[in-house]
C-alpha cells in the first residue's frame, strides 16, 4: 500500500486522472 501512496504523491502520476485504482495486495487479481 505504501508504494501505491508513493506513486501517486510523486510526479509520475500527474497523468492518472478518472481511474479507479484498487490496493488491495491482488485480491482483485485472483
Amino acid at each position: 500500500m505504501a508504494d501505491t501512496i508513493l506513486f501517486l504523491c510523486s510526479d509520475q502520476a500527474k497523468y492518472i486522472t478518472g481511474q479507479s485504482l484498487a490496493v488491495d495486495g491482488g485480491w482483485v487479481a485472483q
